[in-house]
């Protein structure tokens, strides 16, 4: 885990977020996307012996971008106004690890010639029929068609309400929407990791499957410590 220490300063009740806090959040964006930039020259995406990217491929990286990007939302709000140690380390690190897999997820759409997202709608590359070669059978679930909301994601409402929290309440409304965000990520991550036709999405799906799971538990154990129970996943 991160050691990244909180500020001595505090946010009152009703007082507006330190400034400097964005420009923190947007330098450690800029420095991402030059890391990412500079793996990505070093290593390319595609082999000779890789097949081209299927719906599989290009979907997962189009929704689970849309919906690492809510995370990194939420956890740039965690990290600017708690003052929990615990709660902004592990802000710190959901912020950092999804925005530069965002990098690398968006520079294959790119290498791809694919838009950022489908405007069709979400999820539509779980199917049965979509054609991805040599990686069917697992228990993952098929969609029967493009959803309108991925599951998981915090409505606007509660996204609001958290930016308005401070305290104790920020802390427990951070994780538990962070936590239910893990979860309604799962299956996509679970899907692609099996279906997916490159070897890179396999790769990177499966890690961040590891890995959310991983911090879904330490979630759900800060949940207890502070009485809290876990949203229901909607």
């Amino acid at each position: 885990m991160s050691t990244l220490e909180p500020d001595d300063t505090t946010t009152e009740p009703g007082a507006r977020r330190p400034a400097g806090a964005v420009l923190v959040l947007g330098a450690i964006g800029l420095l991402l996307l030059g890391a990412v930039a500079g793996v990505l020259l070093r290593m390319p995406l595609e082999k000779a012996s890789e097949p081209a990217p299927s719906a599989v491929d290009i979907g997962f990286a189009q929704d689970m971008s849309a919906h690492h990007a809510q995370a990194v939302d939420m956890a740039g709000v965690a990290l600017i106004a708690s003052t929990d140690n615990d709660v902004r380390r592990l802000a710190y690190d959901i912020l950092t690890t999804q925005q530069n897999q965002i990098g690398r997820m968006q520079a294959w759409l790119q290498l791809w010639g694919e838009s950022n997202q489908n405007v069709d709608g979400y999820m539509g590359w779980m199917a049965d029929d979509h054609g991805s070669a040599g990686h069917h059978g697992s228990g993952s679930p098929a969609m029967s068609g493009p959803m309108q909301q991925m599951p998981g994601m915090a409505s606007q409402e509660e996204m609001t309400a958290l930016r308005q929290s401070t305290g104790p309440a920020l802390d427990t409304m951070f994780l538990q929407l962070m936590l239910r965000h893990h979860q309604g990520g799962t299956p996509m991550l679970d899907y692609a990791a099996e279906h997916a036709d490159t070897t890179a999405v396999r790769t990177l799906a499966a890690t961040m499957s590891k890995t959310q799971s991983s911090e879904s538990q330490l979630m759900t154990t800060m949940l207890a410590t502070r009485g809290a129970t876990p949203l229901p996943l909607s």
